[in-house]
């Protein structure tokens, strides 16, 4: 099997080729963002594609947009998405529409390489592999009915800090996380609850106008 890895943390990108070589699998290519994904599938046609949902130059949805690109231009092309967090609409867009040869893991799964490589396997041959965790908040969220409900604690901290007026500055600082961290959550809080691009001000005021009305 070959495979290509669109990862933009290198040592994770180097950990994920070695534990695939471990298994047999060769890595033909690899990419640290989306426009380098869609060109090493062009280069190299590989089996399968390994997916970082969050990549350059946001860390938003770059990996998953640049991995439909890649499939719309090889159909059929099998995608494994890895992600930080749950990511429930990502999850939904990916395998909507009963696409085949998809997966979605939550990046803690690579730590059972057992698990991880038959994951790897199973979307290649044309099988579809979703996380547990994925389901149950899919599952959870239809049943609530609340995009509030989907935020992870860590989210929902954040978002409880923004309401409190506290820059990211100040909520980096109380969370004891990079600046960088509390903007990725941000980022994660406006895609759940819905919050269309926009200037962050606006969308802000938006999460905590959504917050506070719970």
């Amino acid at each position: 099997m070959r495979v290509v890895i669109a990862e933009d943390s290198v040592l994770l990108r180097e950990g994920l080729a070695r534990l695939l070589a471990d298994g047999g699998i060769e890595t033909v290519g690899v990419a640290g963002d989306g426009p380098g994904l869609v060109a090493v599938v062009a280069q190299h046609d590989p089996d399968l594609a390994i997916v970082d949902v969050r990549m350059p130059p946001t860390h938003t949805d770059e990996g998953l947009r640049a991995a439909l690109e890649a499939r719309s231009r090889r159909p059929g092309l099998p995608i494994l998405v890895l992600s930080q967090y749950v990511e429930e609409q990502y999850a939904t867009e990916l395998i909507g529409g009963g696409a085949a040869a998809v997966g979605y893991l939550l990046k803690e799964r690579i730590a059972d390489v057992a698990e991880f490589l038959d994951a790897v396997r199973r979307v290649a041959d044309g099988g579809t592999v979703i996380d547990p965790e994925v389901i149950g908040q899919l599952l959870s969220r239809q049943r609530k009915g609340d995009p509030l409900e989907s935020l992870t604690a860590r989210e929902g901290e954040v978002l409880a800090l923004m309401a409190e007026g506290r820059s990211n500055t100040a909520v980096a600082g109380r969370m004891l996380v990079t600046e960088g961290a509390v903007e990725k959550h941000i980022s994660s809080i406006f895609t759940k609850l819905g919050l269309e691009p926009a200037s962050d001000d606006h969308r802000r005021v938006l999460a905590v106008l959504a917050y506070l009305g719970r």
